[in-house]
């Protein structure tokens, strides 16, 4: 008789003993989890901090670069340039137009690299969108002219064409600025399209650079 109580005393302590191992096990897990939760979410939320002021930073060396004046861009004032929507030809005061009366379709310019002349009165509404137009002769080396084909083809509210009858090797033209290089490289490339795609030149910003004339 005392074998068998020893026995089931003996049975009730190890069970116990399995409870409580089993209970300091879930303590142990919660708190590991807890603490690992607790780190995620403070990297969740650092990285969070950090996105947000990348984000400003961006955001504020974007505004400072539009303030800045682009050396040799030529400007017309934006007021006296036409803006009616006209079906007859227009005669443009200089060569690409950066403004004036245009067709009531714009040419596509997403990106959009044509490889032959576009209509000028066409792609001037594009410059009333926000567009930079980038435009080209023969004296443009095939190198610039096809690194400047990468970079329009990746900017949304940019088209590019030949233009044989411009006076610069390399232009860049939005509504009421122009800007003439000898070459792709040039870092005023990159700060015309960095201030005037969608820039604070645009009479419509916004308005769709898709949809409209596309090359034949």
């Amino acid at each position: 008789m005392a074998s068998r109580t020893s026995e089931k005393n003996s049975r009730q302590n190890r069970i116990a003993e399995m409870r409580r191992a089993e209970k300091a096990r879930d303590r142990r897990n919660k708190i590991i989890a807890i603490s690992v939760s607790t780190a995620v979410v403070a990297g969740l939320i650092g990285f969070g901090s950090w996105v947000i002021m990348e984000q400003k930073q961006k955001d504020r060396d974007t505004a400072a670069a539009r303030k800045a004046p682009v050396d040799g861009e030529q400007s017309w004032d934006a007021k006296k340039l036409g803006r009616n929507h006209v079906e007859t030809p227009v005669k443009y005061e200089m060569n690409p137009p950066v403004g004036g009366d245009h067709n009531p379709r714009w040419m596509n310019c997403n990106g959009d690299v044509y490889k032959n002349p576009v209509p000028e009165v066409n792609a001037v509404h594009s410059l009333e969108h926000g567009a930079v137009w980038v435009t080209y002769n023969d004296k443009a080396a095939k190198a610039d002219v096809d690194a400047l084909a990468g970079k329009v083809g990746k900017t949304p509210y940019t088209l590019m064409s030949p233009d044989k009858e411009q006076a610069g090797a390399i232009m860049l033209s939005a509504w009421g600025k122009q800007l003439t290089v000898e070459k792709a490289d040039d870092p005023r490339v990159a700060q015309f399209f960095t201030k005037y795609v969608q820039g604070p030149q645009t009479p419509e910003p916004g308005a769709a650079c898709t949809n409209g004339l596309g090359e034949k």
